[in-house]
């Protein structure tokens, strides 16, 4: 039986980004790395504002009820 492999959380895939723009910054990679490196990039960039979008509507669920209070309702949110 073949184990899945674990999606990498936003704080993972966010260490990731950063260290390939470093990697891009500081170093002399070949046209080919940086090639890789450019589109792991995009697909990162992308997987985290996915993230921030679904944390941003998570957040709007928050109802104000009565005296200020608050009450939280959860959300099922897909690729969580």
């Amino acid at each position: 039986m073949m184990a899945t492999k674990k999606e990498a959380s936003f704080e993972e895939s966010l260490a990731e980004l950063e260290e390939i723009v470093n990697r891009m910054e500081t170093g002399e990679p070949s046209l080919a790395d940086l090639m890789d490196n450019y589109s792991r990039g995009i697909r990162l960039s992308q997987k985290c504002m996915k993230a921030l979008e679904r944390a941003e509507k998570t957040m709007d669920l928050l109802i104000r009820e009565g005296k200020g209070e608050t009450e939280a309702l959860e959300l099922a949110v897909e690729g969580d």
